[in-house]
């Protein structure tokens, strides 16, 4: 019996601090301008543009009241155009709590000093293949050699935080995936993760919607310029295989991993067979946006608003009624909803 309501704290806090990013990649909504799906509403959407510092404020309080032993997840859109991100470090350091940003490193470098002071404890960088590649995939001609400079940076200090890089697969960098791995053995990374699309075809969602389309609506997501068909898996499970059999100073894994080559053809060419289990983010965590709207998970689920931080707390937000009948919804129907398929917090732990 699934409980009303959660007795215990959220792992993170995802705190969309802005709507706006200074790249334009190919498989993401927002690159491509694509405003019709739940993804892009739920990063663009809110306003103001940029989080106010009175309301991150309240947020670090409230996270250090409440929820102490949470993570503060600086996410979409992107965080180090955010101009309130050093300060606010410096307060999340103040008040003892652990933070993380994900971004795509193009203003690192230049931020690399107030990162540090701030305290800041684990990045992420998405980067999308090597520099050829990652430029062409994110619309800008000098993109990953900006993002290295800014890992460069981070690690030129002593004690820099836990640095991870993460990339989407695609069809435009399978075939590259072990040379961009290899790029960076000499590196002292964390982890490099690699993340199959995360997508939602037309006929999934309208399937999704004759269910549920009345309280949780879905939409084709992140296919305005992805052609699935476009995607060679023969190499890219060949390119699995490979990198699974090599042995590098940090971890390489794969989200969802997938053990065949009929799998991928599965996950790819059939997204109405449900691939994951479970959504275990919605127990786990919430995203935060720039207007004080709460929404569950982070920018891939629905655009449902659980509550706002200018009326309720933290505290009733996370176990709101709105919250507890979506999570009873999502665990009645089998652990996942019918437009959750692709979408990576399937595959979460």
């Amino acid at each position: 019996m699934l409980p009303s309501k959660l007795y215990y704290a959220p792992r993170w806090i995802v705190l969309g601090v802005n709507n706006i990013c200074n790249l334009h990649c190919k498989m993401c909504d927002v690159g491509v301008d694509y405003n019709k799906s739940n993804f892009f509403q739920n990063l663009m959407g809110s306003h103001p543009i940029n989080m106010p510092k009175e309301l991150l404020t309240d947020v670090i309080d409230q996270t250090a009241q409440f929820f102490p032993t949470a993570k503060l997840g600086y996410a979409s859109t992107e965080p180090l155009i955010y101009p309130h991100l050093i300060d606010s470090l410096f307060y999340a350091q103040h008040k003892g709590l652990f933070t993380s940003i994900t971004t795509n490193a193009l203003n690192l470098k230049r931020y690399a000093d107030g990162i540090m002071e701030g305290g800041l404890n684990e990045i992420n960088i998405s980067l999308d293949g090597p520099p050829e590649i990652h430029n062409y995939i994110r619309g800008h001609k000098s993109s990953f050699q900006k993002a290295i400079q800014g890992i460069d940076a981070l690690l030129s200090y002593p004690n820099p935080p836990t640095i991870s890089i993460f990339c989407v697969i695609t069809e435009w960098n399978i075939g590259s995936l072990v040379e961009f791995v290899d790029l960076f053995k000499d590196y002292p990374l964390k982890t490099i993760g690699f993340m199959h699309t995360s997508f939602t075809p037309i006929n999934v969602a309208d399937a999704h919607n004759e269910r549920f389309g009345n309280i949780y609506k879905a939409t084709a997501s992140n296919l305005e310029e992805v052609n699935i068909e476009n995607m060679n898996l023969d190499i890219l499970w060949d390119e699995i295989k490979t990198l699974k059999s090599r042995s590098y100073p940090f971890p390489v894994s794969f989200s969802p991993e997938v053990s065949s080559r009929e799998q991928l053809e599965v996950f790819y060419h059939h997204p109405e067979i449900l691939f994951g289990k479970r959504c275990n983010d919605i127990y786990h965590n919430i995203m935060i946006k720039s207007d004080g709207d709460v929404i569950p998970a982070h920018g891939r689920c629905y655009n449902l608003t659980i509550g706002n931080l200018h009326k309720k707390s933290m505290k009733e937000i996370w176990n709101s009624t709105i919250i507890a009948q979506f999570r009873k919804t999502v665990h009645e129907a089998g652990g996942l909803l019918p437009a959750c398929s692709r979408c990576c917090s399937g595959f979460s732990k």
